[in-house]
């Protein structure tokens, strides 16, 4: 059998034009219309663009000062990684690279592997936290793809990988070497260990999604490898409607630490972006030296040579045709359709 696996992300402009960067926020507040309560599809497209309208100066200087997002690149460089280890472990596998926003669509993926005439078809979100509106919703997308095609192919779907062991040492050790390199202890009292987390509208989380919860669990984790008694959380909202989002917010947070110097892990992403550095290392940065703090932010490791092993690892149960639960896999609570898989739910459900 070949296996087509998709590897699926948001997506962002790699070039900061307004017709690219209002298609692609467009798209964004659409995908979300709901959030603002019932509405037809004319009034929500309308809301849309008039959402997109009023944010789009301000993401355009944005990708215009990182010199256009580079999301992109790095997603299509793990794409290629996790085929040649998929090859090298013996199996035949092609990588589809699908986005949420942007091209290429999930649509364009799942059109590109039903031309290739893949037997089956693995969902893999490239998103290290599981949440509603990005790792549910683009596996959504690719199910609603494959049926209006007609296309009798079976599909299999993986969700939340964040407890995979070798991801967390990944990160863990990035972490570690960033601080090593530029001479600070993310144990010392005068460092204070900050894990900024995309946030996400309180909608989602009182509709059953448990993403507040991984991302809890998984700074616990991080602050343990680490050795950090201690650690700041702060999510990264959107305040592009007036509704209820994540708390605390970040730039909240970052005012009120009391230390010398604050080290930033973005724990949500997988790869640079305009979130990490444009939000981060500039706006961020800018509230921190505000307040007196020495401002460090971990690299994002888009590029570890053991990444593309952790992705192979999640899609081989599948690939290979044995039992996911042998590798820990669970159905998933956050996407509750029969054989979607996790590492996240409970033993006991």
């Amino acid at each position: 059998m070949t296996t087509g696996v998709v590897v699926l992300n948001f997506g962002e402009p790699d070039e900061p034009t307004r017709e690219s960067v209002l298609d692609y926020l467009e798209r964004i507040f659409m995908n979300n219309a709901d959030l603002e309560g019932d509405t037809t599809e004319a009034e929500a497209r309308e809301r849309s663009r008039q959402l997109a309208e009023r944010r789009a100066p301000g993401l355009i200087e944005e990708y215009e000062e990182i010199g256009g997002s580079p999301l992109d690149p790095q997603a299509k460089a793990q794409a290629a990684a996790l085929e040649a280890e998929l090859d090298a472990r013996g199996f035949d596998a092609t990588t589809y690279v699908g986005m949420q926003f942007t091209e290429p669509f999930i649509a364009d993926a799942v059109e590109k592997a039903h031309e290739d005439g893949v037997d089956e078809l693995i969902g893999l979100p490239v998103y290290p936290l599981c949440g509603a509106s990005t790792t549910v919703a683009s596996l959504e997308e690719l199910t609603e793809a494959v049926n209006e095609r007609d296309w009798d192919v079976p599909v299999h779907e993986i969700t939340g990988w964040h407890k995979h062991p070798t991801y967390n040492r990944i990160r863990a050790e990035n972490v570690r070497a960033f601080a090593d390199e530029e001479g600070i202890d993310v144990a010392d009292d005068d460092t204070e260990l900050l894990f900024s987390a995309h946030g996400t509208p309180s909608h989602y989380l009182d509709e059953g999604s448990r993403y507040d919860v991984y991302v809890e669990e998984f700074c616990d984790v991080m602050a343990s490898e680490l050795g950090a008694e201690s650690y700041t959380l702060g999510f990264q909202n959107h305040g592009n409607r007036k509704i209820p989002w994540t708390e605390p917010d970040v730039e909240d947070v970052v005012a009120d630490i009391d230390a010398e110097r604050v080290v930033v892990e973005p724990i949500s992403f997988m790869h640079e972006q305009s979130e990490t550095l444009s939000e981060l290392d500039d706006e961020l940065r800018e509230e921190a030296e505000e307040v007196g703090l020495d401002f460090y932010r971990v690299p994002v490791p888009h590029d570890d040579d053991r990444f593309a092993g952790v992705l192979a690892d999640l899609v081989e149960p599948f690939v290979a045709d044995f039992d996911p639960s042998y590798y820990q896999f669970r159905q998933c609570q956050c996407k509750d359709t029969p054989g979607t898989m996790c590492l996240n739910a409970p033993f006991s459900q």
